[in-house]
């Protein structure tokens, strides 16, 4: 981790903390809670989903202060930074609720506090508890987490591996337009705006492409070539990798050298704020994986899944401090990966998504080599969209989901027009873990999901909405929090 930060970085991130400390110093305690995953992977509905069972008092028998009765109330509260778009969990809660839609996918950073009010586990802890805990949540793009390995590389290594994986049978298509025009690029020849813009639209376009469902691949940096913001059109995304055949330094004035002095800014500009001022900030994290998706497009997609997963992993200040260090630096102590849209599968194959996702895990964190921190893999759904049946096929009863596909949506010639509810029989994981990263995977009976509306939330005898139902949420915050509030 430290070939990340330079040594200013360090001192820059032990102030802001020590700062962060003292002005929290006769404040309840806190924590801040990193939520992150890769595109559509459900993170605005997980952290809705959290809120909304905490607020209202949702059926969450796994969470052991809720459980308990320990926890007087939750409620949300002006957030610490000012300078950071709240998230907007009112208009996320109006759109699965009321309207029955998915919000919008995380596109920027956002941030909201939850305080929870708590009665310690014991006498003892009573003692010296303030019973209460604020919650900050930080909610960022995992794309953009993407990009931090790149504070390790120069721009001779980022354009070698952009290079080889866009030459990979699974991206050489889509890297076709990109590639011809790289490969024609002369990185001695004198730096040209208009050639630097096609070769970076290029790059995007082929990043873009990557990201679509039929491939679902993971490994996509730079992020904020996918999400620009207030960025598109800057220098600092103008650039692309070359093709660098030798080994000498970039020539003044060259092609080789504009694109290698962007490179470097947006490391400078883009990346290092980012992880200064959020990800070095973090204790907890939760990394949402849409393994369905990846399932679906085939073993590559997996593959890269897996390495996308490793690098997000390795880029976590990890570890428990001490009480001298706390006061200087944040580390990670857990980190839960969680296989999201458990849903849109039978129970019966709830254990081999999250055996499938614990492989993927399992190889990620060795390869990142992280020690000093809990990790834990789950498979959940934050708000579930169906529930379970069966149908009789002759002798036979098949599991199937039901719920209400989204509008567009279809199941061979029937395509649904977003009001009408059906049963789905949504197919079987494979028995055996392995073979789902094998090619002969692609030739047997994966799974092909369709994408289902928000339910339709029970109500009481009395009018009142129950709060949004779930799969495992109530794992994931006792994992996340539960050791909190004990």
């Amino acid at each position: 981790m430290a070939s990340l930060t330079s040594f200013t970085d360090e001192a820059r991130i032990a102030l802001d903390t020590l700062t962060g400390r003292a002005a929290g110093m006769f404040s309840p305690p806190s924590l801040r809670l990193g939520v992150t995953g890769l595109s559509r992977a459900g993170k605005t509905v997980f952290i809705t989903a959290l809120v909304h069972n905490l607020i209202h008092g949702g059926r969450l028998p796994l969470f052991e202060a809720r459980k308990s009765g320990r926890i007087s109330r939750a409620r949300l509260e002006e957030q610490p930074d000012d300078a950071v778009p709240r998230f907007q969990y009112e208009d996320h809660v109006e759109a699965l609720v009321n309207a029955r839609i998915w919000p919008d996918s995380t596109r920027a950073i956002s941030e909201l506090r939850l305080t929870i009010e708590y009665e310690a586990a014991s006498g003892w802890n009573r003692m010296f508890s303030s019973g209460r805990l604020a919650i900050d949540i930080v909610d960022y793009p995992g794309e953009w987490l993407l990009d931090l390995p790149l504070l390790a590389k120069d721009f001779r290594t980022f354009s070698r591996e952009a290079v080889d994986l866009a030459a990979l049978p699974v991206r050489a298509d889509l890297a076709e337009g990109w590639r011809k025009l790289a490969a024609e690029a002369d990185p001695d020849a004198d730096a040209d705006e208009m050639t630097a813009r096609r070769l970076a639209e290029a790059f995007a376009s082929y990043l873009r492409a990557c990201k679509l469902d039929e491939r679902a691949l993971s490994t996509l940096p730079p992020g904020r070539f996918l999400m620009p913001g207030d960025l598109d059109g800057s220098p600092a995304l103008t650039f692309s990798p070359l093709v660098l055949v030798d080994a000498k330094a970039a020539r003044p004035g060259s092609l080789h050298a504009m694109m290698e002095r962007r490179y470097e800014a947006y490391k400078t500009h883009v990346i290092k704020p980012f992880f200064r001022e959020h990800v070095a900030r973090l204790d907890r994290q939760i990394v949402l994986v849409d393994a369905l998706q990846a399932l679906n497009a085939g073993p590559w997609a997996m593959a890269d899944l897996e390495r996308a997963l490793g690098e997000i992993l390795a880029c976590f200040r990890i570890g428990r401090g001490g009480f001298l260090t706390d006061f200087f630096s944040h580390r990670i102590d857990r980190i839960l990966v969680a296989a999201t849209k458990a849903d849109h599968l039978h129970h019966e194959s709830h254990d081999r998504l999250q055996a499938i996702v614990k492989r993927i895990a399992d190889r990620a964190v060795k390869r990142a080599d992280l020690t000093g921190a809990e990790i834990d893999v789950l498979a959940m759904a934050a708000v579930r969209a169906t529930r379970e049946g069966t149908v009789r096929q002759g002798r036979e009863e098949l599991p199937v989901i039901i719920g209400t596909p989204l509008k567009g949506e279809t199941i061979g010639d029937e395509v649904f027009d977003g009001n009408t509810e059906t049963a789905v029989f949504p197919g079987d994981l494979p028995g055996r873990t392995e073979a789902a990263f094998e090619p002969a995977h692609e030739d047997e009976n994966a799974v092909r999901f369709v994408r289902f509306r928000p339910p339709k939330l029970e109500r009481t005898a009395d009018g009142a909405t129950l709060s949004l139902p779930h799969i495992r949420l109530d794992r994931a915050l006792q994992f996340l929090l539960g050791d909190r509030l004990a």
